[in-house]
């Protein structure tokens, strides 16, 4: 099953394989299959031609893909050019939502920065 040019997987649950679409999470998918009265267990490969269609059409309703990604990276360029606090961390590849930094914050910034010991170091046998 294809939606947008993207392939659903056919070997995971319909509710699942549908968050394979960027901008369908869980809760999205559920009510999709919900609308379209499916069972959110079965799986791609089960569905009938309708049943595909009607899937098909509910998810093309919403903003998701190649839309919402231009959406996303234009609000963040939006706030890099007014130079907001967030669009500073942005920039900087820091967390935006006021994580601490000191540790943790390995996704935003990268896993280039190696844990370090306590700094001391270690005395040679005699």
């Amino acid at each position: 099953m294809r939606i947008l040019g993207i392939t659903v997987p056919e070997n995971k649950r319909l509710e699942i394989a549908l968050t394979s679409i960027y901008g369908v999470g869980r809760s999205r998918a559920l009510h999709i299959l919900k609308t379209v009265k499916v069972d959110p267990a079965t799986k791609s490969t089960a569905l009938s031609v309708e049943q595909e269609n009607e899937i098909r059409k509910l998810v093309e309703s919403y903003k998701i893909e190649g839309d919402l990604r231009r959406e996303v990276g234009s609000n963040i360029k939006r706030l890099k050019d007014i130079k907001s606090y967030r669009g500073s961390r942005h920039a900087r590849h820091l967390p935006a939502r006021g994580q601490r930094t000191k540790t943790n914050s390995r996704t935003i910034r990268g896993n280039v920065r190696k844990t370090m010991g306590s700094g001391k170091r270690k005395e040679e046998k005699k």
